[in-house]
């Protein structure tokens, strides 16, 4: 249908369907990250989409729903593909190996949530986000008896809330160029609204075309035929040839249209037990009930079924504990991410596996020792500023190296990071931000500077930066001492702060962490390699400089798992960052009637997550070195700096080879100032040994 038919429409968006269906950086999985050129890709589709009148409005997931019996499967299978698809590339097949990082299921849709919310907000195009299910919320949108929005874009599961009509896809039309000098025709960014049109999917159709079958029939055949909220029934999945949705329903149909009959006298399979068809079918029952009343914010804001009346009393055993309406809000704009709130509501925290695998020892104990108290005080701060159930909830975490064993986690009772540590290097503005609680009443914090600040004021105090005098301790000087160094940028400043806390956990050093990854150095003497890994470390915490394209060039397995070290610091000082701010709403210290939610959010640190990218190029050019005869001379240097963007496409490979030596003098400050404060520093020797070795080849 031409999509001029969708002029001055209100299109509801499932962002997740949105992300699965746009063109994928086949090298993202490998590089971690956002993406680096998937973003004018899409302004230029959403931008076309608007120029013909279509209105859109996003909807995301919020908390977990559906029942799963295998959380660390998706995760688990994805980076096994990754795996392999390192092994080829060590065989030097980079191509195929390109090929492979593309088909593998990392990074998910879910991880570039944030990315698609930012970019949203940017282009002014708005978005909510589901207490849980987005197609829930979509279904109620377009229910509504003032219709909100006028048609759905998204999967066939959307068909499980009786939505009757839903767009699948968008088919654009550009015009097409020829280059002449290399004969090769290339499509333009001309859009052609009259060509362009999109494929949409009426459910009467379908149950004409299964031969007119009940809508509940239909329902649990696209259920068992595997959904994001349920796989498929266990015995389809060994069909060698595959099922077709009509395979499906007449399976369904011979049963007597019950799923209990199904799973309860299905033929005995060799591979398959009875429990797992029992184990099914208890799904399928939970599944089923979220589906029939499923949970939704309203247009008046209150978070409840949609079929309230007739809503079980046990519904939270289907879609999991309600929590407080208030914080249903602020992550409905946004302002939080789902993650805390998700192990709250559940009781488990869920430690997935990294893109590289997560093989090493000294990534587990970082998830399972290191970053654990930092876990418990983002949920102690979500739980204490809410009812006293919350407070008492028992907690257990799983980890994907270790899932049969559940660690139980006991619940613990002017916006930007440089200005908030700098601010408190002046005395008396210190001991003015001690302010005593009044008993008639305080001003309430109102502008985004000031909830931005308070936020990061009050993480830098449980991360030990801040005393409670609110002075810089030790460690508070030395972060200041690298902000200062590195100058003011939001980039530079969650770098500053990633590195300090690397080195408390004592993982900012030269140590063979993953013995089995390829992509060390590997040219040279062992002082050159041990050299280059502990500079390539720690340049992955800075931003290559790219052009908004995707990345071509060299991996590095050995970065990628350093990397996912990084990732899991940096998400555990978000969820922190994220928690103060909203017991900061909880407790009524901020105004709360207000709309800029998303700005909050953006200018809180730790929102975006760079690549290891710039640590790829700088071992890259480190190594070269290493081979040359007179590698700190000026000729090796140029020539070895000239060859950078042949190596690394769409990169200044020398402008971010000098950003790299910039945040490698930024942090070995710090940790002469660390040691010179009394701090421990472990092998400051090597340090200064690195930094000598280093100076002449930059």
């Amino acid at each position: 249908m031409p999509i001029s038919a969708l002029n001055n429409s209100v299109i509801g968006i499932d962002a997740a369907y949105y992300l699965e269906s746009t063109p994928k950086e086949r090298l993202l999985s490998a590089m971690g990250g956002f993406p680096l050129g998937l973003e004018p890709i899409l302004i230029r589709d959403l931008h076309d989409l608007q120029s013909v009148g279509l209105k859109p409005h996003f909807v995301f997931n919020g908390l977990d729903d559906g029942v799963s019996d295998d959380p660390f499967g998706p995760s688990l299978a994805a980076a096994k593909a990754n795996a392999a698809a390192y092994e080829t590339y060590d065989g030097k097949s980079a191509i195929q190996a390109k090929e492979l990082f593309g088909t593998s299921d990392s990074p998910p849709p879910a991880a570039l949530l944030g990315f698609l919310k930012r970019l949203l907000h940017k282009l002014r195009i708005p978005f909510t986000v589901a207490p849980f299910n987005a197609l829930a919320q979509l279904a109620y949108f377009e229910k509504h008896p003032s219709q909100f929005i006028d048609a759905i874009y998204g999967p066939s599961e959307l068909f499980f809330y009786d939505v009757d009509k839903l767009i699948t896809k968008f088919k654009l039309a550009y015009r097409l160029h020829e280059d002449p000098r290399k004969g090769v025709v290339k499509q333009s960014s001309h859009f052609i609204p009259e060509h362009s049109e999109f494929e949409w999917i009426d459910r009467r159709a379908c149950l004409e075309e299964l031969g007119r079958i009940p809508p509940d029939l239909f329902t649990d055949s696209l259920l068992l035929a595997g959904s994001r909220t349920l796989g498929p029934f266990p015995a389809i999945k060994n069909f060698e040839k595959g099922y077709t949705i009509r395979e499906v329903t007449n399976l369904v149909a011979s049963y007597g249209r019950s799923i209990a009959n199904l799973c309860g006298h299905y033929p005995d399979d060799k591979h398959i037990p009875r429990s797992v068809y029992l184990n099914y079918l208890d799904q399928y029952k939970r599944v089923l009930t979220g589906i029939r009343h499923h949970i939704i914010i309203t247009m008046e804001g209150d978070i409840e079924p949609l079929d309230k009346v007739n809503a079980p009393h046990d519904l939270h055993d289907c879609v999991g504990q309600r929590l407080p309406e208030e914080l249903n809000m602020y992550l409905s704009r946004g302002l939080i991410q789902p993650r805390v709130l998700n192990w709250l509501a559940s009781g488990t925290v869920l430690m997935l596996a990294p893109y590289d695998g997560g093989d090493s020892q000294v990534y587990q104990h970082l998830v399972r020792v290191q970053l654990d108290p930092l876990r418990k005080q983002a949920i102690g701060l979500l739980a204490d500023s809410t009812h006293r159930y919350w407070q008492k909830k028992e907690m257990t975490t799983k980890y994907w190296f270790d899932p049969t064993h559940e660690t139980e986690t006991p619940t613990l009772h002017f916006g930007s990071l440089c200005f908030a540590v700098r601010s408190l290097q002046d005395a008396d503005f210190a001991a003015s931000t001690i302010t005593p609680r009044s008993k008639d009443g305080r001003r309430l914090l109102e502008t985004r500077e000031e909830i931005c600040a308070n936020a990061v004021w009050r993480f830098l105090q449980l991360r030990g930066y801040v005393d409670q005098q609110h002075q810089l301790t030790s460690w508070g000087k030395v972060l200041n001492s690298m902000l200062s160094f590195m100058g003011y940028s939001l980039e530079r400043e969650r770098a500053a702060l990633l590195a300090v806390e690397l080195l408390r956990f004592d993982l900012l050093k030269a140590d063979t962490m993953f013995a089995s990854y390829s992509g060390a150095p590997f040219r040279g003497s062992n002082i050159d390699k041990r050299n280059c890994m502990l500079v390539s470390r720690v340049t992955c915490l800075g931003r290559l400089i790219h052009q908004q394209k995707g990345y071509s060039g060299p991996l590095s397995r050995h970065l990628q798992a350093y990397h996912s070290m990084i990732s899991a610091v940096q998400a555990s000082m978000r969820d922190l960052v994220e928690m103060n701010v909203v017991t900061m709403f909880l407790e009524g210290s901020v105004e709360r009637e207000r709309d800029d939610w998303m700005d909050i959010a953006l200018t809180l640190p730790f929102f975006e997550e760079d690549n290891c990218g710039l640590g790829v190029a700088v071992l890259q050019y480190l190594d070269e070195l290493s081979v040359r005869s007179e590698p700190t001379s000026e000729a090796t240097r140029n020539e070895t700096k000239s060859r950078g963007p042949g190596l690394i496409k769409y990169c200044d490979f020398e402008l971010s080879l000098q950003h790299g030596f910039q945040l490698w003098d930024a942090v070995y400050s710090a940790v002469k100032q660390a040691k010179a404060l009394g701090e421990e520093v472990k092998e400051l020797k090597m340090w200064e040994e690195v930094d000598q070795w280093l100076s002449p080849r930059r």
